[in-house]
């Protein structure tokens, strides 16, 4: 795990996925309680919600990016864009700053953070078509545009 920190800690961008952004927080109360590589102040949760929603949350659903609308993330994915997701847990940062997007299942939950050079969603952008593809592309476009102005 050390590598992943060496790696966002020399300001090289990264992206992660699903458990890639799990993995940020300082822990994860999946299976019981799990260190994670603190990167991001906060904890991975177990959704609680009322049983009309199942869980694992697994299927389509939207993105509500107004808290960071500008981010380079979200150029050309049009307005609340579609995108899958598999997951039972979900991410509880401390600090309000590093979220980027939310979704809603139930209640508003974190699906997407992102400050400077991390990045990292809750859902698959590998399977969520072409949202997913623009997502990755933006993501290509952001870390070069950052290269150029170092």
């Amino acid at each position: 795990m050390s590598v992943i920190r060496d790696h966002i800690a020399a300001d090289r961008p990264f992206l992660g996925i699903c458990l890639g952004l799990q993995l940020l927080m300082d822990n994860s109360q999946e299976d019981g309680e799990h260190e994670g590589l603190g990167i991001i102040p906060g904890t991975v949760q177990r959704f609680n919600l009322s049983p009309e929603y199942k869980i694992p949350h697994m299927g389509w659903n939207q993105l509500d990016y107004s808290s960071q609308p500008d981010h380079g993330l979200f150029r050309e994915l049009g307005h609340e864009p579609w995108f899958y997701f598999v997951h039972s847990y979900h991410v509880v940062p401390q600090d309000q700053s590093w979220i980027a997007a939310t979704t809603d299942y139930g209640r508003p939950f974190v699906s997407v953070v992102a400050k400077n050079n991390v990045m990292a969603t809750q859902f698959h952008p590998e399977k969520s078509q072409s949202c997913g593809m623009q997502l990755l592309k933006n993501f290509l476009a952001v870390t070069a545009d950052a290269a150029a102005h170092a």
